[in-house]
């Protein structure tokens, strides 16, 4: 009977100590908005303007073979992530003709 008073706790300790993970884990990419004060060479704004230096439309990234991965509701509006091999966005829409985006690596 005390054999099992000191295993039970002794494989309780294993089980939690084999379910923690090691390493290190990897951070939160970082998000770079257009109209933020920040300058950023790789953005994405909606409508039919483009910024400067060659930055992408939300058109143009459906054009070039992006495709939405996920759409989530954040308060009243949606973050929608698109994706294309390795690189990603993520636009903001506020409103249907409202949007932010930016490249999330």
């Amino acid at each position: 009977m005390r054999a099992w008073q000191v295993f039970i706790p002794a494989l309780l300790v294993a089980c939690g100590a084999s379910a923690q993970q090691t390493g290190k884990t990897p951070g939160l990419p970082s998000i770079n908005l257009q109209n933020s004060n920040s300058i950023n060479s790789n953005s994405a704004i909606s409508g039919s303007e483009v910024a400067s230096g060659g930055d992408s439309t939300m058109g143009d990234l459906l054009s070039r073979g992006y495709e939405i991965k996920a759409a989530v509701p954040n308060g009243g509006k949606f973050v929608v992530f698109m994706q294309k091999d390795q690189s990603a966005y993520a636009c903001e829409f506020s409103s249907l003709t409202n949007t932010r985006c930016g490249s999330l690596n």
